[in-house]
């Protein structure tokens, strides 16, 4: 993909966090809060998801269903029944069509090897500190703009949380 093709077709990314940035802890999420899986479900649904390989392993039921799945490794001899690899970020945006918007979905690294084509970014914050987490989400890169924010919530496990989302123009500026 060259630098002006990745500038010019919508990248979503989704994240929940809490207030460090922690994303994970042991290659699992820190928190158990069944609304922003419910959020994740209804967003990403219909798209493409992109996920790195420890992503693909710890989720509970593979591949995730109503969505094209790509798991990105670099072992070409990888095997991930029900979804498809690519050997990075930019190899699996690109195996999305024109008329897909991909979206994002983990872990760190992948994360950190997308931003540069994430023209929006749904966060879901959570109100608390995880200070063993071992997982943290990175900071977004200048051009990101605070686009839209719910207000705060309270989930059925006591977690208090908000859904935001961040977006960035399309075309270099």
């Amino acid at each position: 993909m060259d630098g002006n093709k990745k500038k010019e077709r919508e990248v979503y990314a989704i994240v929940a966090m809490g207030r460090g940035r922690e994303i994970g802890f042991n290659g699992d999420m820190p928190w158990h809060l069944p609304e922003d899986l419910k959020h994740f479900k209804q967003l990403t649904s219909g798209h493409p998801v992109i996920m790195g390989r420890a992503t693909w392993e710890s989720l509970p039921k593979k591949p995730l269903p109503g969505r094209r799945n790509i798991v990105v490794t670099h072992n070409s001899e990888y095997e991930a029944p029900g979804a498809e690899t690519a050997p990075g970020v930019e190899a699996a945006i690109d195996m999305c069509t024109e008329g897909e918007i991909p979206f994002i979905i983990g872990g760190a690294s992948i994360y950190r090897s997308a931003l540069p084509y994430v023209t929006r970014c749904y966060v879901t914050l959570i109100e608390e500190d995880y200070p063993w987490a071992d997982t943290y989400f990175p900071e977004l890169p200048e051009g990101f703009r605070h686009a839209d924010a719910s207000a705060p919530m309270t989930s059925i496990s006591g977690l208090t949380y908000g859904f935001l989302t961040f977006t960035r123009s399309v075309r270099p500026e």
